[in-house]
């Protein structure tokens, strides 16, 4: 019984301790308000921010809203945690052509005391209409990279702010980066390997476009400024083999057995292409203005797209400058194509025949894409 006195004795002393006049008085401490308070829209949600003030002693938060045309708030949501003097909430049950209402109170947890920002912030929500839907693209396979382009519609409207670049996997999209041009350079993607894209338009207010058209590409090896000798003026250097990887020399001897052609000059002084075994040409080179046409080329620029699907010979097939020839290396599904720019035909200072010209190679067997059209 004593024991039980006692407890009733200290009871009756703390409540003694917390009234004035019969009034209880909650025990705890008025906490600092919230300060520096703002909202703004994005892409569906509002997002209210606010500095800690210094003497904050790490009460959770409270967030009010309202829309304007509304008579009283409401606590929508409770924050506890916050970094580097700032906190955020963002608030995604809103409707379009709204304006809401917010303030934030900081709560002592003893006493649920609260303090209020020293005045509201108001926030509209606009319709969330988004801009276009990119036109395109296209894709322009390089060497270890693909260039993708597409057209200027999602520019027109008076909001557009920039596009995303996403590459399609199946059931799974990846963004690969954002962009405000009508253009975008992947340099992940790996010679041999086909990649899928599709782009999305951004307005001001972070409003995101359906995805475009998908277009893909499969990056290549392809090199510019090589040269092989006429093979009766130095056999060790009139052979060329499509390389695998950059660790493989393309020029060996025209008589090497891992050549895919080499290079010759007859009495008349003309070129020409001579097969090994298991290569064909198309006989019919193209008259060309580059190795493949792109972001940057002339209006005027002409490349070999697509090697053609039939018609190849294991004949000799004459070479003629500014123009392409496109080869192929197996034949059926296996086969691998590839295509040579003749861009010189002369002699060097010791009076040595020589061909400078410009390749590309698809490591993609069956896949007869050298490069995409050029615009499309």
């Amino acid at each position: 019984m004593r024991r039980a006195a006692v407890v009733i004795l200290l009871l009756t002393g703390l409540l003694s301790a917390c009234t004035t006049n019969d009034v209880l008085v909650p025990i705890g401490r008025t906490p600092a308000a919230p300060r520096s308070l703002t909202a703004t829209y994005h892409a569906g949600a509002v997002t209210v921010e606010w500095e800690l003030a210094p003497d904050w002693s790490d009460e959770a938060f409270r967030v009010y809203s309202r829309r304007t045309s509304d008579p009283s708030y409401f606590m929508i949501a409770e924050v506890t945690s916050c970094s580097d003097g700032l906190c955020a909430y963002q608030d995604w049950n809103v409707s379009a052509d709204h304006t809401y209402e917010y303030y934030v109170s900081a709560v002592d947890p003893d006493s649920g005391i609260e303090t209020a920002t020293v005045a509201s912030v108001e926030v509209f929500v606009p319709s969330p209409v988004p801009p276009p839907v990119p036109d395109g693209p296209f894709v322009i396979a390089l060497d270890g990279a693909n260039f993708l382009a597409w057209g200027t519609d999602s520019r027109g409207v008076a909001d557009f702010s920039h596009y995303r670049v996403y590459q399609d996997a199946g059931t799974t999209s990846y963004l690969l980066g954002e962009t405000d041009s009508e253009g975008f350079l992947d340099l992940l993607a790996a010679n041999g390997t086909t990649y899928e894209y599709f782009v999305t338009a951004i307005d001001a207010d972070g409003h995101e476009s359906q995805g475009s058209l998908s277009a893909s590409g499969t990056p290549r090896p392809d090199f510019h400024g090589e040269w092989a000798y006429d093979h009766f003026d130095d056999p060790t250097a009139s052979g060329f083999r499509f390389p695998d990887d950059e660790s493989t020399y393309p020029i060996v001897a025209g008589t090497d057995a891992s050549r895919d052609f080499r290079v010759e000059r007859d009495v008349g002084g003309a070129w020409w292409l001579v097969p090994n075994t298991g290569t064909a040409t198309y006989p019919t080179g193209f008259a060309t203005t580059a190795l493949k046409c792109g972001a940057g080329a002339d209006a005027g620029c002409t490349d070999v797209s697509v090697a053609p699907s039939t018609g190849y010979t294991n004949a000799d097939v004459e070479l003629l400058p500014q123009t392409s020839y496109v080869i192929r290396i197996g034949s059926g599904s296996t086969a691998y194509y590839g295509v040579i720019r003749v861009v010189f035909q002369g002699f060097d200072q010791n009076g040595d025949g020589m061909m400078i010209f410009d390749w590309a190679f698809q490591l993609q067997a069956g896949n007869p894409n050298l490069v995409p059209p050029n615009g499309g």
